[in-house]
C-alpha cells in the first residue's frame, strides 16, 4: 500500500538494527498469538502489517493500519460474495478482477491506490480452503493491532531529537547543494552538466528541500504533547530550535526559487562566443566530450562569491552561531552585484538569495534578546 515518502534523518546502523529489530519483534508476536489462538498453521497475513506498515514515521502507523485493514474487509467480501453467485471460473475471475481494480482505486487516495483490496480479493479466489477467508481476516488484525501497540512501545523516537537531526540533514544537505552552485557559477555556468543534473534529480536531493518541514512536524508534535503511548518528550528542546526551525522552512522555499531561476537563465540564455581576435579564456575552451562551449557569463561568475557568503551565513545561522558578520558580508556582496549587473534578468536571479538574507535577518537576534522585527533592506528587483 502507497503512503507518504518518510525522510529518514539518521542512516547510522543502530537506527537500522533497531528498526530491524522492531519489525522482527512484532512480526514473531503476531505469528505466535495466531498459532496460539488456532486461526491457522502458517499465519503468513499476521506477519505482513509489520512488513508493510512499520516504515520510518511511526506518528502514520495507524492511519496504515486503518487503510489495510479496510483494503482486506473489502477483498474478503468481495471475493466471497463472487464466488458464491458467480461459481464458474470463466466468469467470477474476470468479476473479481474489474472489480478489485476499481475498490482499489475507489478506496484509495490520489496517487496511491489501496492495492491491498485486489490482492486479498485474489489470494481468496486462489485459495480454495475452507475458512481461509476469516483466517486471513483476523489474522490481519491481529497483526496491526500488534503493529499499532506495541510497535511504538519499541524504541520510540525522542520528537525534539528527530527534529534537531532533521535541521542538521538540511543544513548538510544546503551546504553541499550551494557549494556545487557557487563551484559552477565561478566558471560561469548556470545548470549542471548532464551527470551533475541526473544525480540532482535524485529523489534524496529533492528530499532535501522537505526535511525543514518534516522537522518541524516532530517538533509540533512534542510541543502539543501528541506522542505516542506511554512516551514523553525528554524535557526541553535545544534552546533555540524553534526558530531555526523558521528559518529552515523559509530559506527552504527561498532557495528553491533561486535554483529554479538558475535553471530557467540557463534554458533562456545562448550567450554566443567570444568576439573574433579575442582569445578565450581557459574556462570557454571547448570540451569534446561537453558539446559546444559557451562564453561564461560575467554576471554568473560575479554571483559565486555571494552565494558562497550566503551559504556561510545560513550554515552558522541553522546551526545557532552567530552570523551577522558573514550576513553583512553577503549583503554587501549582493549590492555590488546589483550596481555591477542592473538588468532586470540579472535582478530577478539575486532574488532568492536576498529573500534568503531578509530570513536570515528576521531570525538575527536583537541586542536586548529575541529575533530582529520582519523587514529588511529594500528589495534588489
Amino acid at each position: 500500500m502507497s503512503g507518504p515518502v518518510a525522510v529518514a534523518y539518521a542512516a547510522h546502523p543502530g537506527v537500522r538494527l533497531r528498526s530491524a529489530a522492531r519489525l522482527a519483534l512484532c512480526a514473531a508476536v503476531s505469528w505466535y498469538l495466531c498459532l496460539w489462538w488456532g486461526t491457522s498453521t502458517l499465519p503468513v497475513p499476521a506477519v505482513l502489517p509489520a512488513v508493510l506498515i512499520m516504515r520510518e514515521d511511526v506518528y502514520a502507523w495507524p492511519r496504515l493500519g486503518r487503510q489495510r485493514l479496510a483494503g482486506v474487509v473489502v477483498g474478503v467480501l468481495l471475493s466471497t460474495v463472487v464466488l458464491h453467485w458467480v461459481p464458474e471460473p470463466a466468469w467470477s475471475f474476470p468479476t473479481v478482477l474489474v472489480c478489485g481494480c476499481a475498490g482499489m482505486y475507489l478506496m484509495g487516495r490520489p496517487g496511491a491506490p489501496n492495492q491491498q483490496v485486489l490482492i486479498t480479493a485474489l489470494m481468496v479466489y486462489a485459495t480454495a480452503v475452507p475458512g481461509y477467508p476469516l483466517a486471513r481476516l483476523v489474522e490481519t488484525l491481529v497483526g496491526i493491532a500488534v503493529v499499532v501497540l506495541l510497535g511504538p512501545l519499541l524504541w520510540p523516537p525522542d520528537p525534539y531529537r528527530s527534529a534537531a537531526a532533521g535541521l542538521d540533514a538540511y543544513r548538510a544537505g544546503v551546504r553541499e547543494l550551494l557549494g556545487g552552485i557557487a563551484g559552477r557559477l565561478e566558471r560561469g555556468l548556470a545548470a549542471p552538466g548532464p551527470a551533475e543534473r541526473e544525480e540532482s534529480q535524485l529523489p534524496e536531493q529533492a528530499r532535501v528541500w522537505l526535511r525543514p518541514q518534516a522537522a518541524r512536524d516532530a517538533f509540533e508534535r512534542a510541543a502539543a504533547g501528541r506522542l505516542l503511548p506511554g512516551r514523553r518528550a525528554r524535557g526541553l528542546p535545544p534552546d533555540g530550535l524553534d526558530g531555526r526551525l523558521e528559518l529552515g522552512i523559509r530559506t527552504a522555499l527561498t532557495l528553491q526559487y533561486f535554483g529554479l531561476e538558475l535553471e530557467e537563465r540557463a534554458r533562456k540564455d545562448t550567450p554566443g562566443p567570444p568576439a573574433s581576435g579575442t582569445p578565450a579564456a581557459p574556462e570557454s575552451v571547448p570540451d569534446p566530450d561537453a558539446g559546444p562551449a559557451l562564453a561564461p557569463d560575467p554576471a554568473l561568475r560575479d554571483l559565486a562569491p555571494l552565494v558562497r557568503a550566503t551559504a556561510a551565513a545560513l550554515d552558522a545561522a541553522l546551526l545557532g552561531e552567530e552570523f551577522t558578520a558573514d550576513l553583512d558580508r553577503a549583503r554587501a556582496l549582493d549590492l555590488a552585484h546589483r550596481e555591477a549587473h542592473p538588468a532586470r534578468h540579472d535582478a530577478v536571479l539575486r532574488a532568492g538569495l536576498h529573500l534568503t538574507h531578509a530570513a536570515l535577518a528576521d531570525h538575527a537576534p536583537r541586542p536586548g534578546g529575541g529575533s530582529a522585527a520582519p523587514g529588511g533592506t529594500p528589495p534588489s528587483v
